[in-house]
């Protein structure tokens, strides 16, 4: 599907989503794309419900219905003194934990035990929770590429399809992998995101041309202003088609100190979309920034509603 046309958009049109991962996390992280949201800086926000604070991150954006938040299904909980696990209380969710009952910490752990069927029954309790919170989600994605098999190359994006399409939710998945800085596939996945591609067609599910993302941590010398320009460039490189742009922001506060390893960085990229800046880079690059709920409607005429 060419999902730009589908939009009404012309062949060489550069669209652009920004979202803003791992709402939910804590009240640090909600506060901050909560304001990214009111002042539209952001086209949307993804929650991870399995964490603390979703729960005031849901009934807010249950009570916001005007901005665009998604489910980021999450199956890893990555900081020591700060874990969660299943939101899935009732089923057997033994092979996605931990012996101490929480999610692995990364994603190879996770790919080599999980087995899928729990790993769809997860994903449904997940879009549950935010449902029955009165949410209506736009899409979905995935916390750490925990579903992609990047590690070791067990996916689960078949049962991922058949929730979204269950559901009437788009995915974070690319189509295609162009030679640019921040793509978040590897080149040598080219043809398997093609493959991939296909088969979410074929399931009724509307996914990205491209997928770009800032580097998670910060690098050696790293500015405010050299991650800004690392953004604009990455903003020059835009391909034509939709393209989604994903990042972490967060306001920085002593409860996000207590476990967050890169909270630096999380403060920064607040920063970077209320920029001035970086508004004046995507007018003079003629970028258009659409919304995840565009393609949920493209979704909805194209394959029907659930």
């Amino acid at each position: 599907m060419n999902v730009a046309a589908s939009l009404g958009y012309g062949s060489q049109e550069r669209l652009l989503i920004i979202n803003a991962d791992d709402y939910g996390l804590c009240q640090s992280t909600n506060k901050g794309i909560q304001q990214l949201l009111q002042e539209r800086a952001v086209s949307s926000a993804t929650i991870m419900m399995p964490c603390k604070s979703s729960r005031e991150a849901a009934l807010w954006s249950a009570n916001h219905p005007e901005y665009d938040v998604g489910i980021h299904f999450t199956f890893t909980s990555e900081w020591d003194t700060y874990r969660w696990g299943p939101v899935n209380k009732a089923g057997d969710t033994h092979s996605l934990i931990t012996s101490e009952g929480y999610f692995p910490k990364d994603c190879r752990t996770f790919e080599l035990q999980a087995d899928p069927q729990q790993v769809k029954k997860e994903m449904i309790a997940q879009v549950e929770a935010a449902l029955q919170l009165g949410m209506n989600p736009t899409h979905a994605d995935n916390h750490m590429g925990s579903l992609y098999g990047l590690e070791t190359g067990k996916n689960f994006l078949k049962e991922v399809f058949e929730v979204c399409s269950a559901y009437g939710l788009p995915f974070r998945m690319p189509r295609k992998v162009a030679a640019a800085n921040g793509q978040m596939v590897p080149p040598e996945l080219e043809e398997q995101a093609r493959q991939l591609g296909l088969l979410a067609h074929a399931m009724g599910v509307v996914v990205l041309d491209y997928l770009l993302g800032l580097p998670f941590p910060l690098q050696q010398g790293d500015t405010y202003d050299t991650v800004k320009a690392n953004l604009k460039q990455l903003l020059k490189q835009l391909q034509p088609g939709v393209t989604e742009l994903l990042f972490h922001p967060s306001l920085v506060t002593d409860e996000l100190l207590t476990f967050h390893g890169q909270p630096d960085k999380r403060g920064m990229e607040f920063q970077l979309f209320r920029d001035p800046e970086i508004h004046k880079a995507l007018q003079s690059e003629g970028i258009k920034v659409i919304r995840w709920s565009d393609l949920q409607q493209v979704q909805k005429a194209v394959y029907g509603r659930p």
